[in-house]
């Protein structure tokens, strides 16, 4: 399909007012940080959910419900306040090649964390730089923060990828999406103020690559951070504030097929 520019903005505009509704929630990941208000209970609930979020929807969302469970339904609270005693009933959890050790890890950095900031977000936006045009720096900051831990596993870094190893970091671009933007539909949070919408990047789900590429803002099948770069830099073309709401569009339009 080739579309000219004034087309391919009328599509993508047609997706992103048909999808950025609340009734997308209720079937995608998203919908476990919209089970809270709390700030920190947002932020952890949406790290585990988008770390989880590869494969069928229904199972990731299953299964991070069985996660919070375990943790009471109060994530902030547990993450908080558990002793090593409390860890045992995460012992035979797993999703996919998500396993006990790697989750155990994540409780671990985490309590951490919080016991020294009030927030999530500084571990992304310590590694930033005033004059950023995108979250580049923060992502390769954040992994060296998280595996900054003594005996941090080596198998957990699967988990938490970089641009600087060529990653298009799709999960932590979509959980960067959920905490930094805003707007009136309420599905993303806008929670977090030291990231602009701008400096975000696209997430390149399987669904996004395929559109992308059929309205020919990519020219590769390879999904990588320079793809990801790519992508975005041609949806700041239509809007250069908040490219990654399009995001939204060329999911909705990946699983539900072409316009009408």
């Amino acid at each position: 399909m080739i579309l000219d520019h004034p087309s391919t903005l009328e599509i993508l505009n047609q997706f992103f007012d048909r999808f950025n509704q609340s009734s997308f929630i209720e079937k995608d990941p998203v919908s476990i940080p919209h089970q809270f208000r709390k700030k920190q209970d947002i932020e952890i609930a949406g790290f585990f959910a988008a770390t989880f979020a590869w494969g069928n929807r229904t199972t990731i969302i299953n299964k991070c419900n069985e996660l919070l469970s375990l943790m009471d339904k109060a994530p902030f609270q547990f993450i908080q306040q558990h002793e090593e005693k409390d860890l045992t009933k995460f012992l035979s959890f797993k999703h996919r090649t998500f396993q006990t050790t790697d989750l155990l890890y994540f409780i671990r950095f985490l309590q951490c964390h919080y016991r020294q900031h009030g927030s999530l977000e500084s571990a992304f936006t310590d590694g930033m730089g005033k004059e950023d045009t995108n979250i580049e720096h923060a992502l390769n900051h954040f992994q060296h923060y998280f595996f900054s831990l003594e005996d941090s596993p080596k198998r957990t870094k699967k988990h938490i990828p970089s641009p600087h190893q060529q990653s298009s970091c799709k999960r932590l671009n979509m959980f960067l999406r959920w905490m930094v933007r805003d707007d009136k539909a309420g599905i993303d949070f806008g929670i977090w103020k030291r990231i602009q919408p701008s400096q975000l990047v696209c997430p390149l789900d399987l669904h996004v690559m395929r559109v992308a590429k059929e309205l020919q803002l990519i020219d590769t099948e390879k999904s990588d951070w320079k793809t990801a770069i790519a992508l975005t830099n041609r949806l700041k073309i239509f809007d250069p504030s908040d490219p990654v709401k399009y995001d939204i569009a060329l999911f909705g339009w990946g699983v539900s097929g072409s316009p009408s």
